[in-house]
């Protein structure tokens, strides 16, 4: 996790890693395991995503990342792009049986990115920002933040936000940063909650208002944002000392 402090201390923007951004198709995942392995070995690239999806939660099945990354592997090479996008994360980091391979996690990544996946793009984006299995370039991270952001990605709306906010690989443009968190926050994500929290608080990109940065902090910490419950804390707190 990166942060960003203000002045104040206790106020954090942070960027966060890609967490769950895509799923097989709603009807396949609600299927028992045995008939998604059934359509899946009859070629179906979407079944083969789904059970892929059931053996890394360990749905229905014994979880196994080996197995998992296997059936993400033939969904993806059927086209799949959210399966390409689920082995990247896979073996980003390794698991059980599963060695961690950056090389591969960074090619899967870039051509899902160049082919439009959004999901790809933010996580592509946070490697590069990172220097994460690649060479460091803000620009480049800006960039593909963006194009995520674009397509209405909520993780990559708030990492571009960060970019904005910090003059990151991109001039630096608060009223801009302002809008992506809100453009996050509609979709109700946490930490772009928080974020927003932040920004009506120091009024930047938008008036000062400690009320909205209230109500966005807690927001954010109902939905398990714990910097979000501290913000919302140490305002409440800060109000009744006035």
């Amino acid at each position: 996790m990166r942060f960003f402090h203000s002045t104040i201390g206790a106020l954090m923007l942070t960027m966060v890693l890609v967490g769950g951004a895509v799923a097989a198709d709603e009807k396949l995942l609600l299927l028992p395991f045995a008939k998604k392995m059934e359509l899946a070995k009859a070629g179906d690239a979407e079944a083969k995503m789904a059970v892929g999806q059931a053996f890394e939660l360990g749905h229905g099945v014994k979880a196994s990342a080996v197995d998992a990354a296997k059936w993400y592997r033939e969904a993806a090479l059927a086209g799949n792009l959210d399966a390409q996008f689920y082995l990247a994360k896979l073996i980003s980091n390794g698991a059980k049986g599963l060695k961690a391979d950056k090389a591969a996690t960074l090619k899967l990544l870039q051509a899902a990115a160049q082919k439009g996946h959004a999901a790809s793009q933010n996580f592509y984006g946070t490697m590069l920002e990172n220097g994460d299995g690649v060479a460091k370039d803000l620009k480049a991270a800006a960039n593909w933040f963006g194009k995520s952001a674009k397509q209405g990605f909520a993780e990559g709306q708030n990492n571009y936000g960060i970019m904005l906010l910090k003059g990151f690989g991109v001039e630096r443009n608060l009223d801009e940063a302002f809008s992506w968190f809100k453009k996050a926050a509609d979709q109700n994500y946490g930490w772009a909650l928080n974020n927003l929290g932040g920004m009506y608080e120091q009024g930047w990109g938008t008036a000062k208002d400690l009320d909205k940065a209230k109500d966005f902090y807690q927001k954010a910490g109902a939905l398990g944002i714990e910097i979000g419950k501290k913000n919302f804390q140490r305002l409440s707190g800060a109000a009744l000392q006035q």
